[in-house]
Parts: structure tokens; C-alpha cells; sequence
């Protein structure tokens, strides 16, 4: 499979993304760390103090998603890079299982546990993500929740719906960043700082980040787990 995958000048091309996305991310990187202002005496107070400007009103969310989203913004962009390197190892391949992974046999009783965890799941991620606004939570415990319901169809031979083409795989993992990324430069575009929201939209526009990272994460997390890509049988 790996020579017929190099063969086919996927490796190549998966090589090339990887060395230019870690190429820009350094730069980004750098140019952050060159930016550093002095840190101030009271962060908290600060925080606080500004905390209603930021469209939210947990201050842990104010500083993930507004007043530091650049530091965010590299976050996901360390995960997709991991996701890039183990993918460079294990080529991705084909589409994802539709007939289950097959590896732990399930019976009556696994089957019905999975029948209500995974969707509890699904909803408590979808909770914590819309709660993350007010109270702990966010993007990354929701893309956690997300990734575990995704590692246990893995491990069982719980049968995926449809099979998802690649393709669409790849874009919603890189969807995070790239809404992330997409939303900076308009801020930037319009005249204001990188990921300098519009007070008005702001909330709007922090909710859409992180709806569009945790799905990102918790695919991504998925596929470090898994290696490549999810694949059908006799792909």
C-alpha cells in the first residue's frame, strides 16, 4: 500500500503540504513570540475589565477566543501539523469504514450501551460547546467529547451510517483553522487588528469558530488515533 501510494505521487504531494504548512506555522510562531509585549502587572483585573467587550461572558473564553485568539489560532494549527506528520508516516487512504472496524466483536449489551452513549455524547459535546459562552467549556472539551464517540465506533464493530469520501474528511478537519484563519483576515481586511472582532459580532463570530474547531478537533483526534484515513474494506 505505501509504495503504491508513492508510486502514485500522493506521498509527495502529502510531504510538500506538510513541510509548507509547518513552514508558515514557524513563521506565525515567531512573528508571535517577536510581538510580546511586556506582561501586565494585573491580567486578571484586565481581563475582567474588558471581559463585556469580548461577546462572551466567561473570561477564560474572552482570553481563548478574543483577547489572545491568535495563541487559539496556533493551538489547532499544533494539532492539524501532528495530524500532518502521522499522516506522512500512514498514508491516508480511501473513504471511511462502512461495515464497522471489526475489532472488538459487540454484543447485545455493547450494542445498547452504545446506542445511548454515543448520542449522549454528541449532546454533551454540543452543550459544552454553546455553554463554553458563559461557563467552562468551549471548542476543545467538545472536540474531545466528539473524538471519544469516534474512538469507540473505531474499537467496535459498530457499523458506520455512510461512507464519507476523503475529501470531505480532509475539509472538515481543516475547517477550525481555516474558518479560524478566514475570519482574522476579514477582521484585518476591514480595517482592524487580526482577530480583532467587531464588538457587535463578536459572539456570532466566536460561536462559528469554535462550532467549526471542535468538529475539527474531534476528527483530528480521531485520525491521530486511528493513523490515516478511515477506509473501506477493499480500499
Amino acid at each position: 500500500m505505501s509504495e503504491r501510494y508513492e508510486k502514485t505521487g500522493g506521498g509527495r504531494v502529502l510531504g510538500a503540504m506538510t513541510a509548507a504548512f509547518g513552514g508558515l506555522f514557524a513563521v506565525g510562531l515567531l512573528s508571535a513570540v517577536a510581538g510580546l509585549a511586556r506582561p501586565a502587572d494585573d491580567l486578571h483585573g484586565a481581563v475582567l475589565d474588558r471581559v463585556d467587550e469580548s461577546g462572551v461572558s466567561h473570561p477564560v473564553t474572552a482570553v481563548l477566543l478574543n483577547f489572545r485568539a491568535f495563541d487559539t489560532l496556533l493551538e489547532i494549527g499544533v494539532v492539524l501539523l501532528a495530524l500532518f506528520a502521522v499522516w506522512s508516516i500512514a498514508p491516508p487512504q480511501g473513504r471511511i469504514v462502512a461495515e464497522g472496524a471489526a475489532s472488538l466483536p459487540t454484543g447485545p449489551v455493547l450494542e445498547a450501551f452504545l446506542q445511548i452513549f454515543l448520542p449522549t455524547l454528541v449532546v454533551a459535546a454540543g452543550y459544552l460547546l454553546w455553554r463554553g459562552a458563559e461557563a467552562p467549556g468551549g471548542a476543545f472539551q467538545a472536540g474531545a467529547l466528539l473524538a471519544a464517540a469516534g474512538v469507540m465506533l473505531l474499537v467496535t464493530a459498530t457499523p458506520f451510517p455512510l461512507a464519507i469520501p476523503a475529501a470531505l474528511l480532509r475539509a472538515a478537519i481543516l475547517a477550525g483553522f481555516g474558518v479560524f484563519g478566514l475570519i482574522g483576515a476579514a477582521t484585518a481586511a476591514a480595517g482592524r487588528e487580526f482577530l480583532d472582532y467587531p464588538p457587535a459580532y463578536a459572539k456570532v463570530l466566536i460561536l462559528t469558530i469554535e462550532a467549526a474547531a471542535a468538529v475539527s478537533i474531534g476528527l483530528a483526534l480521531v485520525h491521530l488515533f486511528r493513523g490515516g484515513l478511515f477506509t473501506t474494506r477493499g480500499e
